[in-house]
């Protein structure tokens, strides 16, 4: 006899990042992107944020099986206890975590509904399953160090206590690792976002983490304080800059009369100070009033209202709302929408011609313009800059041509003090370009890249190879960039085709969940939800505008079977849309394609 447990133990798990909708903001205004406050999510009936106890189910099997994908939640110094409570007294041992060394839980995703067959002395339980990491104790979710894709065991009733409600089962053979389904990980958990420096600390990165919501709201500071003293993700090391040796928290931050006092050991240096106080008062984005970080119990810098302070150092500007452009007849033209900005293309007619994809970008002072155009059947890239409001006149292209090239991104971490650069797949590999349009070969190590997107913090990347989702941290090296080792990314979807990034911590995916897809998906792989599942053949252009925190909405274009829609519900994007066509005798033909954002 077989039972099923309930689909939605299977159903993808929503983000907790910011939230993300389908329109763009309407006002003009400089915006600040950033995590806004978290929200609060999951279970918290009862003691807050503690998953169900072991007799909770009573001899359901199916309702025991998620609890014990579950047991594992919560403060990691009790997460073996937790665990070891549903299993067998005789088979506790069998587990390799042992009470007093570093826990880290192994998340997986069901592949399937787990298998339940029923015997007169025992149940047999069976999970297939996808490893997507592991959740160490600072919140990050680090690589999977398996790649068992079964887990079998067994369910038992306490001896003398068959058949008894209030006796509850048990787990007799049990997997040797702690377990954690991504929806307990969504139950019980806050996805939080810190940030660090950069390298030249110009502009702050963020970096994801987890903190258990059964952590009380007075450790939430010290907890955030102990993430940054500790350091970054290790796939994002290389592209941010580290807390100086020796930096740690001494005691517990606390609160009083409305302040928040956080107590270092930490060299004295003004400046530095100053630069953790805007790190700390981004990574506690949804904390305001002031802050007193002290120094051996010295006071060293206040923060007056860590509101103010974040309104007064943004995480990034964005100088104009985001306008929409397509590719319609061979050239760029902008898309017109009720609501929305719009304007000229900021590109000479004279280059306009021929195009296949572009990405444009806006700096401070200048128009970036990459333009994949065609040339005897081949293509080149075409790459301008210009200033002020004027459109990109002067155009260099690539002295190679290729076969295959994809839409090109620019490079926000090199807008300050370098060389504008960007990044383009041609012919299987990802090359670097800057402005003279010279393509030079990116040392990621992967092969069959076939598509790539940058953050719009300029420092971290996301790549499509041999089927495969990868992230990468960046950090620019004067006239080059440096390229930190990929992290590889698991997820439900197959067929991997474009990407994008869809907020400071979450990606824009397509792909096929048994049929063409596009899913949102958190930049560690562990969340995803679906955007729009019903598309009728393979994504073969997807792009995004990330959500930020003042309109805290999201965007997604994207191109399938030579059709492009939008999100806001998905529709298509209708040829009448399209601006700026020359006058004509008859109806426009062909359809809009390649769209894209400028912002």
């Amino acid at each position: 006899m077989r039972c099923r447990l309930l689909a939605g133990l299977l159903g993808g798990a929503l983000l907790l990042g910011g939230a993300v909708g389908c329109g763009i903001p309407e006002n003009t205004g400089v915006q600040v992107d950033g995590p806004g406050p978290a929200a609060e999510v999951g279970s918290t009936s009862g003691s807050r944020g503690e998953p169900p106890s072991r007799s909770a189910a009573g001899t359901d099997a199916e309702q025991f099986v998620k609890n014990f994908l579950s047991a594992a939640a919560g403060e990691p110094d009790r997460s073996y206890q937790r665990v070891r409570q549903f299993i067998a007294p005789t088979d506790r041992d069998r587990l390799q975590v042992k009470q007093g060394s570093e826990v880290a839980l192994a998340v997986v995703r069901l592949t399937e509904e787990p298998e339940i067959v029923y015997a007169p002395d025992r149940t047999e339980v069976t999970l297939r399953v996808q490893q997507v990491g592991q959740l160490r104790t600072d919140g990050t979710l680090a690589p999977p160090e398996t790649s068992t894709t079964t887990y079998t065991f067994e369910l038992r009733s306490q001896p003398g206590q068959e058949g008894r409600p209030d006796g509850g089962l048990y787990v007799a053979n049990p997997p040797t690792a702690l377990l954690l389904s991504v929806e307990a990980l969504e139950t019980y958990y806050r996805s939080r976002t810190i940030y660090f420096w950069n390298n030249d600390r110009t502009r702050l990165v963020p970096d994801q983490r987890y903190l258990p919501l059964a952590v009380p709201d007075e450790r939430r500071v010290s907890e955030v304080v102990k993430w940054l003293t500790a350091g970054p993700s290790a796939w994002l090391r290389s592209g941010v800059r580290v807390l100086p040796d020796g930096t740690r928290l001494i005691n517990n931050a606390t609160r009083t009369d409305g302040r928040w006092e956080v107590d270092l050991e930490m060299p004295e240096d003004k400046a530095r100070l100053g630069e953790f106080g805007t790190q700390l008062a981004w990574s506690l984005s949804d904390f305001d009033g002031p802050l007193d970080i002290k120094i051996r119990n010295q006071s060293q810098e206040l923060i007056p209202d860590l509101e103010q302070r974040r309104r007064d150092i943004p995480v990034h500007k964005l100088t104009e709302s985001p306008q929409r452009f397509c590719v319609y007849e061979g050239a760029v033209h902008p898309l017109a929408y009720a609501g929305e900005p719009t304007g000229p293309v900021p590109v000479d007619a004279r280059a306009n011609k021929n195009v296949v994809s572009a990405g444009l970008s806006r700096t401070d002072e200048q128009i970036l313009a990459a333009l994949v155009v065609t040339d005897a059947d081949r293509h080149r890239l075409s790459v301008g800059t210009g200033t002020g409001t004027d459109p990109v006149t002067v155009f260099t292209r690539s002295a190679k041509s290729y076969a295959t090239m994809g839409r090109p991104v620019w490079l926000r971490s090199t807008y300050r003090g370098q060389q504008p650069a960007g990044l383009v797949v041609a012919d299987g590999s990802l090359h670097r370009f800057d402005a003279q349009a010279q393509l030079t070969p990116v040392p990621l190590g992967l092969t069959g890249v076939t598509a790539v997107a940058a953050s719009l913090d300029g420092h971290r990347i996301a790549v499509i190879a041999g089927g495969t989702l990868y992230v990468a941290a960046l950090s620019p090296d004067g006239a080059g960039v440096n390229f930190g080792q990929p992290r590889r990314l698991h997820t439900r979807l197959t067929n991997l085709s474009a990407v994008d990034w869809y907020g400071e911590n979450t990606l824009v995916l397509a792909g096929a969940v048994g049929r063409p897809a596009v899913y949102e998906v958190s930049v560690d792989g562990a969340r995803e939800s679906p955007l729009e599942d019903k598309i009728g053949a393979q994504v073969t252009h997807l792009a995004a505008y990330p959500a930020n925190a003042v309109g805290r909405l999201g965007a997604v274009m994207y191109e399938a079977n030579g059709v492009a829609y939008r999100s806001g519900p998905f529709e298509r994007i209708q040829p009448e849309q399209v601006q700026e066509v020359p006058p004509s005798n008859g109806e426009r033909v062909g359809n809009p394609t390649a769209p894209f954002f400028l912002y």
